[in-house]
């Protein structure tokens, strides 16, 4: 019989129950953060209307999106895909549900999307992102941009604690009205793609394609020179006054970048690095206004691992209403991998998944061994395993130290007493029994 493959499908990412107990926890920290901060939770299904998805992808990601291939075809006519972000099946879900809605809506998702990318490393093909959105109806106030992005940065620190971020802001309006100022109207969606995959290429790369467009070694060299402006708030505004770029959408742009710079600065008690760079534009075209990225500096070579930005009608070829947004995503599947391969991961004592394991000496003793495990699990709140298995005890210590943090063992002479001790499995502390033989009966 041929047997079959049973790794996963590239691009996918499988992980040991300790590693996904410490995924999972970083999981619910994000969530943890983002509650606090006022976001409500919603999910919306993993597969959406093609129309939907294809609506908004746009560039390479339109490539990149998973169709699904349907055997039934009488449950649904329209074509469907898995979705590829949070932000475009929430426009729909904001338009399916607006008048049960308090706007502004704040909202988070967390859960898996899709994309189609060439598998490499860091790079995924099913990730979990942690998303936070808010959505305005008719206006959104430019001040949600930094609250948006300070609540991504309290995320980040929260399961990077000692790790510096630096915090990398722009606004799209400033490069659309530089480049109708310098007439490069119809080149613009190609300028924008050329700036934002500057950073993956050799400076020389970047200057050949941008003369590839054919706009003169004048104009090319002014968008260098635009690309070049970063700094801190004070810096950034005076150089960016000094383009010359007579225009209230520039000038509006300029307002807005400094206002959220400002505000981030002030609400920085970490230390992190909040700057200005023009090379931060977002590769989606669904961008209007502020975007950012967020690198760790001592390890430049992971790249961002939080982005998002301002979309000022997202959900305009589903509604008449206009219905502004912030938001920004942890991708926290990528995040997870390039912290192992980089040893950010702090090294806990114990990362085993199951907090208690109790363990009979014999059949005897399995009967009060699992009254013993009802009543830690409902006064304690723990999780429990109890290891029915007629090996050695030796043998059951094994298994115990890689699947739990502490261990029981139960005889006679604990069942006689009602009294027991706890091993820390990972220091060898041992510790009395605080489950009394009340518990045990009430359980």
């Amino acid at each position: 019989m041929k047997k079959l493959n049973t790794s996963p499908i590239s691009g996918m990412q499988e992980l040991l129950p300790q590693e996904q107990a410490v995924f999972n926890k970083y999981k619910e920290a994000i969530r943890e953060v983002y509650h606090r901060h006022g976001f409500l939770e919603i999910e919306t299904p993993t597969i959406d209307r093609a129309e939907i998805l294809f609506a908004k992808a746009g560039g390479e990601t339109e490539k990149q999106i998973y169709k699904v291939i349907k055997t039934d075809e009488s449950a649904d006519d329209a074509d469907q895909a898995l979705r590829f972000d949070h932000t475009v099946p929430l426009a729909r879900y904001v338009v399916e549900h607006e008048s049960n809605l308090n706007f502004p809506f704040k909202v988070t998702q967390v859960g898996r999307n899709f994309r189609g990318e060439r598998a490499q490393k860091g790079r995924f093909r099913e990730f979990y992102q942690c998303d936070i959105d808010v959505i305005g109806r008719g206006t959104l106030a430019v001040g949600y941009d930094a609250e948006v992005i300070q609540t991504l940065i309290e995320a980040l620190k929260k399961i990077l604690p000692e790790s510096k971020l630096r915090v990398r802001v722009s606004n799209r309006k400033l490069l659309t009205a530089f480049l109708e100022e310098k007439n490069l109207q119809e080149v613009a969606k190609d300028i924008f793609s050329i700036i934002d995959h500057s950073e993956k290429v050799p400076e020389e790369k970047t200057l050949e394609n941008l003369r590839s467009l054919g706009i003169g070694d004048e104009r090319v060299q002014e968008v260098l020179d635009f690309m070049k402006i970063n700094g801190h708030a004070g810096e950034v505004s005076n150089r960016l006054g000094e383009l010359g770029v007579d225009s209230a959408l520039f000038e509006e742009g300029r307002k807005e970048l400094i206002a959220t710079l400002n505000t981030l600065s002030e609400s920085n008690v970490s230390g992190d690095e909040i700057v200005a760079d023009m090379r931060i534009v977002r590769g989606l075209d669904y961008y209007t206004g502020t975007v950012f990225e967020t690198i760790l500096p001592d390890h430049p070579e992971i790249g961002s691992v939080c982005s998002g930005g301002r979309y000022e009608n997202l959900a305009g070829l589903y509604t008449d209403q206009i219905l502004p947004g912030v938001g920004g995503s942890i991708g926290l599947t990528r995040l997870f991998y390039v912290m192992s391969a980089n040893g950010l991961i702090p090294e806990e004592e114990n990362n085993n998944p199951v907090d208690l394991a109790i363990i009979p000496l014999s059949e005897q003793e399995e009967h009060y061994c699992l009254a013993l495990a009802r009543a830690y699990r409902a006064t304690a709140g723990l999780s429990v395993d109890v290891v029915l298995s007629d090996k050695k005890l030796g043998d059951k210590m094994k298994y115990a130290a890689k699947v739990a943090k502490q261990a029981v063992v139960i005889g006679p002479e604990e069942i006689a007493a009602k009294q027991h001790n706890i091993k820390d499995l990972a220091t060898g502390d041992i510790t009395a029994s605080h489950v009394t033989p009340e518990d045990i009966l009430n359980a």
